[in-house]
């Protein structure tokens, strides 16, 4: 599980094919006796496992694969040398519960439809998929490339939300540009009631 929160932006530093897989090699700023063989790291909002951690020079090294299923749903298959990514370890019990419940698990690919930047903040107008419309409302949460953000309005398949100068800062967000694509999570609290409310439905 995770929580939305990022807490360091890491670059895609080689890639490699494995099969059906694809090992990507990651640089970030964690200390390397802190990421451990197995653990959790969400990428942009996909939860990938380390399978390999070392030190080199100033930043800590870390490998991933991602599996043909992560490739075809999420961002990813276009992920190339130089990319820029968000990161977030996995939560551990007693950690602070700062943004919502994520689970890694990305639902698919969203797009920037337009940016308003204004008073150093910016309002995303974001386009998901039709099929994951209804998880999305007003004043609910949603995760995009792993930053947790809260749902402004909704129209339809789009929805707003709105970047304050922090998230700006300290995330990919910031370099977001109309027509780019997202990785989505809607709210798993928001998937479960619309599950119990279609059993209800299908049971009278």
């Amino acid at each position: 599980m995770f929580t939305g929160i990022v807490t360091d932006v890491g670059e895609v530093v080689a890639l490699a094919p494995r099969g059906e897989l694809r090992r990507l090699r990651i640089a970030c700023s964690y200390e390397s006796d802190g990421v451990a063989l197995g653990a959790s790291i969400a990428c942009s909002g996909v939860c990938l496992t380390v399978v390999a951690v070392a030190r080199e020079g100033d930043r800590t090294i870390f490998d991933v694969d991602a599996a043909a299923e992560t490739l075809a749903v999420t961002t990813v298959a276009i992920w190339a040398q130089g990319t820029r990514i968000n990161l977030e370890r996995a939560l551990r019990i007693g950690d602070e519960l700062g943004g919502h419940i994520v689970t890694g698990h990305v639902d698919g690919v969203a797009r920037v439809m337009s940016r308003d930047d204004f008073d150093d903040m910016s309002r995303f107008w974001v386009e998901a998929p039709h099929e994951l419309s209804r998880f999305i409302a007003k004043k609910g949460s949603v995760a995009l490339d792993g930053v947790s953000l809260t749902v402004n309005d909704v129209d339809g398949d789009r929805f707003s939300v709105l970047l304050i100068p922090h998230t700006l800062a300290v995330t990919t967000l910031g370099a977001r540009r109309a027509g780019d694509a997202l990785n989505i999570e809607v709210d798993l609290m928001a998937r479960y009631a619309a599950r119990l409310s279609d059993a209800q439905s299908h049971g009278n």
